[in-house]
C-alpha cells in the first residue's frame, strides 16, 4: 500500500513554496504587469477614439450648420436677384409700353394730319371736279 514519509512531504511542500515563490517573481508579476499595462494602453486608445469620435461628430454638426448657413444666405441672394430682376423686367416693361403708346399717340397724330390734309386736297380737287362738270354741262 501507500506509504506516508513526512520527510519526503516536507521536501514536497518546500519544493511547491519555492516554486511557487520563484514562478511568482519570474513568471505571474511580470505576466500581471504586461495585461495592466496592455490594458491601460487598450483602455487610453479607447478613450483616445472616444475623444476623436466626439471631436468628429462636433466637427460633422458645426459643418452641417456652415452648410446650412450658407444654404440659407444663398436662398436669400437669390430671392434678392430674382427681385431685382422682377423689378428690372416691371421698369423696362413700362418703359416699353410708354414708347409704345407715345410710338401710337405719334402715329394718329400723323394720321389725323395726313387726314386732314388729304381731305383738303380732296376738297380742293373736288371742286375743281365739279366746276369742270358744271362747265362740260352748260357746255352742252
Amino acid at each position: 500500500m501507500l506509504e506516508f514519509h513526512a520527510r519526503d512531504f516536507i521536501i514536497l511542500v518546500v519544493n511547491f513554496f519555492v516554486l511557487f515563490l520563484l514562478l511568482n517573481w519570474l513568471l505571474f508579476k511580470p505576466l500581471a504587469r504586461i495585461f495592466r499595462e496592455r490594458e491601460a494602453a487598450t483602455k487610453g486608445a479607447l478613450d483616445e477614439a472616444k475623444a476623436l469620435t466626439q471631436k468628429k461628430d462636433s466637427a460633422i454638426a458645426g459643418m452641417n450648420a456652415g452648410i446650412l448657413e450658407a444654404r440659407s444666405k444663398a436662398k436669400a441672394a437669390r430671392d434678392a436677384l430674382r427681385e431685382e430682376g422682377l423689378e428690372a423686367q416691371k421698369e423696362m416693361m413700362s418703359k416699353s409700353d410708354a414708347e409704345a403708346v407715345a410710338m401710337i399717340e405719334k402715329a394718329r397724330a400723323e394720321l389725323q394730319a395726313e387726314t386732314i390734309r388729304v381731305k383738303k386736297a380732296i376738297k380742293s380737287d373736288v371742286e375743281k371736279f365739279s366746276e369742270e362738270i358744271v362747265r362740260k354741262l352748260v357746255k352742252v
